[in-house]
């Protein structure tokens, strides 16, 4: 879980190579963000496993890129504002992930050409069905219909105000990315629609 480091990339292609029936997953903040890029003493950047350096998101990259690491998971955790608003020692650890998680994978991966839209919705969908064992990730006949839509041609920038979940924890607001979800849909109903455009 979590992947942040080159040695877990490293761990796991060995324990692969080796036979060893293991999966890793890796979330968008740790492929996208370092530990340079974090303000002084601003919790929205606090997470667990922290960041790390540029050559571990590399190889975060290359794991993902050369199949290593199976899965990219959110490690969706909301807080209050209140619960945020601490000193980066005191606030609790945790960004949401759930609201970011297409868009930044689709800008840092298809959009630099380290994995294509459909290895994407593998390591987003079809992939963690396959290691969960569920019937899921997959749009076959007689399958729920758990489908996400999302516009890919138009870049927008991250608004944390926007979030339907009540956590705006984020250290993405602002952020200019692809890949704006525009309909959510699980079991073939419409649970998310994105507001119209201005």
């Amino acid at each position: 879980c979590h992947c942040s480091t080159k040695d877990s990339v490293a761990f796991l292609q060995w324990a692969k190579k080796e036979g060893l029936p293991v999966t890793g997953e890796v979330c968008p903040h740790h492929f996208t963000l370092t530990d340079e890029d974090i303000p002084c003493d601003d919790s929205n950047y606090k997470m667990n496993p922290p960041l790390r350096s540029k050559a571990d998101v590399e190889a975060l990259k290359e794991g993902l890129k050369n199949g290593i690491l199976d899965v990219i998971a959110t490690d969706h955790a909301p807080h209050s504002k209140e619960e945020k608003d601490k000193s980066f020692l005191q606030a609790p650890f945790g960004i949401v992930g759930l609201e970011t998680a297409f868009a930044l994978s689709f800008t840092e991966l298809v959009e630099t050409g380290i994995l294509s839209l459909s290895e994407l919705v593998g390591k987003l969908s079809t992939n963690p069905a396959e290691v969960l064992g569920i019937d899921r990730g997959s749009l076959k006949e007689g399958t729920a219909a758990d489908i996400v839509i999302a516009d890919t041609s138009e870049w927008y920038l991250i608004d944390k105000e926007t979030f339907a979940s009540l956590g705006k924890n984020t250290p993405f607001h602002g952020r200019r990315v692809k890949g704006k979800i525009i309909y959510t849909l699980v079991d073939g109903q419409i649970v998310y629609k994105a507001e119209e455009q201005q």
